[in-house]
């Protein structure tokens, strides 16, 4: 079984998704899975998030699902409960991370500084999300970083979309990229999910023509 940091490698993207009612989750993963993205990142931003968590991860195992704007250990401890396989935060909050580390989950930090990049490789991170990215000079700032944190793998999230999406993938500390332009809160509410699946097709054509072109 593949691990998570190689899904994301293989996906190329991870739909981060703000969902307000958990009856939208299922048909919710049921188009991301028809538009060749079988991976959620659903975001602690409403009170529906762990519940949709819960239905997806018991309902249809061959989504990855995690949790997003994790901001401390009880959301991290609801996220688990609710069988999420992995934990992101907007930021680098080192209790949060330690206790991710101690239960064996994945963990993806946000990092917007040297210094957190530097903290996250004391807590032996190989891999943190770089938050908001556009906001804070983009691909060429990742680039800056690339000459003192070789080792370290990045997850742009933050203004990313279908236009700007190839440069940073063609980064080679450019993991993967969190979106949510492909799941809008707007089709999700109204929901026109099959929009959804087309807004998922677009993207992997996209990635496998920039990631996997010859």
């Amino acid at each position: 079984m593949a691990t998570i940091i190689e899904t994301f490698k293989n996906f190329g993207i991870i739909p981060v998704i703000e969902i307000d009612d958990s009856k939208d989750a299922l048909p919710l993963a049921q188009a991301l899975i028809a538009g060749g993205l079988p991976i959620a990142e659903i975001t602690f931003r409403t009170e529906a998030a762990q519940k949709a968590i819960l239905s997806i991860a018991e309902n249809m195992p061959q989504m990855v699902v995690g949790a997003g704007t994790v901001l401390n250990i009880e959301q991290a401890k609801q996220a688990i409960a609710a069988r999420a396989r992995f934990i992101v935060s907007p930021g680098f909050t080192p209790m949060v991370v330690r206790w991710c580390l101690e239960q064996g989950i994945p963990v993806f930090p946000g990092v917007a500084t040297p210094s957190e990049i530097i903290q996250a490789i004391d807590y032996g991170l190989e891999v943190v999300k770089f938050f908001p990215a556009e906001a804070l000079g983009g691909i060429k700032f990742l680039k800056a970083l690339s000459g003192p944190f070789k080792q370290v793998r990045f997850i742009p999230t933050g203004g990313i979309n279908a236009e700007n999406l190839p440069g940073y993938l063609d980064l080679p500390e450019v993991l993967a990229c969190g979106g949510s332009w492909i799941t809008p809160k707007k089709l999700i509410r109204s929901g026109h999910f099959a929009e959804i699946t087309q807004l998922c097709i677009a993207a992997t054509n996209l990635i496998q023509k920039t990631r996997f072109k010859e």
